[in-house]
């Protein structure tokens, strides 16, 4: 069975806010999301071509891992949480599965 993807984008318009919302999310949203979902990875990272793009993708060892974890109260609670910490900044999220990896030769 091939890993899947969750993905969520967020949009931090403002840039006074980047640094909190990064601190926040590295501190705080992270460690909470890698637990309550059972991801096996996770990584974050800031688009050098959008400042105000946030992207955090997190592994799983299959669909049927990233179908329980999105589906779980887990992911409930974890929206609401970030909806009240930062319900200025907008989102969207993609369920992803692998269709090929490479590696360098």
């Amino acid at each position: 069975m091939p890993a899947a993807y969750f993905v969520v984008r967020a949009t931090v318009t403002d840039i006074a806010r980047r640094a909190a919302f990064d601190a926040w999310y590295s501190r705080e949203h992270l460690p909470d999301a890698m637990k309550s979902f059972g991801a096996e990875r996770a990584w974050r990272c800031w688009s050098l071509s959008d400042p105000s793009l946030h992207q955090a993708t997190y592994q799983f060892a299959d669909e049927k891992a990233l179908e329980r974890a999105v589906s779980s109260d887990h992911m409930k609670r974890l929206v609401a949480d970030f909806n009240r910490d930062w319900p200025e900044v907008t989102r969207t999220r993609d369920l992803l599965v692998l269709a090929e990896e490479a590696t360098a030769a």
